[in-house]
């Protein structure tokens, strides 16, 4: 059986003149601690991360997150990280997002949180209202992107999007006018796309803020293998340049290159 290990997310403070406790702690900012663990432990597509089962406890209110114990290592090396240098401008674009939600509750309810694992010699880290875990907004640059896939859901009542199933990087959500949908003629749902969206990008790591791409145009894609097209290009490929080329003597060439 797989081993376990533990990340213990600890909330300090008072509501009124009195310290919080699991029972007057209440279920909003339960909720709220929780939208962010699966983004502190696992990045990008999360449809096979394993199991994470949550405890609540007294000492103060200490929220107790149980989950494989590589990913409870991984995580510990991220605490380091921003223990050591105090930022989280180095961290993937969910742990840091996460982080920062957490900062914003610490300053809004003025709750401190303090983060460690179940490893021996933890690393930790410590949020209150007077720290300010927050993203060098200068590293982040307006970039266009193009994603290619499969159309798994396309609309909304209020805020439309499309989302887009891609290889690379899993499910894409891209806010889209209700207008552009409004004027589809045939149904795009199922159907394989491309969409290219504005967004933002790091401009040291490359990452991507997949939470705010905002959609251009609608690009015609088709990814099924096309035999014949191939075909077609390398018949011009040898009626040209290839048809000028001896195979023995390029290969030997290439082995003389090789051994020089």
């Amino acid at each position: 059986m797989e081993k376990n290990g533990q990340i213990e997310i600890k909330v300090s403070g008072k509501i009124g003149n009195v310290d919080i406790n699991p029972d007057n702690f209440d279920i909003r900012e339960i909720i709220s601690i929780l939208e962010n663990v699966d983004d502190l432990l696992y990045n990008g597509d999360k449809k096979n991360r394993p199991l994470i089962s949550y405890d609540i406890q007294e000492g103060s209110v200490r929220n107790i997150f149980k989950t494989s114990i590589q990913y409870i290592v991984s995580f510990n090396a991220v605490l380091g990280l921003i223990s050591s240098t105090n930022s989280i401008d180095y961290l993937d674009l969910g742990t840091a997002k996460a982080i920062e939600n957490l900062q914003d509750l610490a300053k809004k309810k003025d709750f401190a949180f303090d983060i460690t694992t179940s490893l021996d010699k933890t690393n930790n880290i410590h949020i209150d209202k007077n720290t300010d875990f927050k993203r060098t907004e200068a590293i982040w640059a307006e970039a266009e992107f193009y994603f290619y896939g499969k159309v798994t859901n396309a609309g909304g009542k209020d805020r439309a999007n499309i989302h887009l199933l891609t290889d690379e990087y899993g499910t894409v959500r891209i806010q889209t006018p209700i207008s552009f949908l409004e004027q589809q003629e045939e149904n795009i749902l199922y159907k394989y796309l491309g969409i290219r969206a504005n967004g933002k990008q790091h401009s040291e790591n490359g990452d991507i803020d997949f939470t705010n791409l905002d959609f251009i145009e609608l690009i015609d894609y088709n990814p099924i293998f096309d035999e014949n097209y191939l075909q077609n290009l390398r018949n011009k490929a040898k009626k040209s340049w290839l048809s000028n080329i001896n195979a023995d003597d390029w290969l030997r060439q290439l082995r003389e290159s090789y051994e020089s």
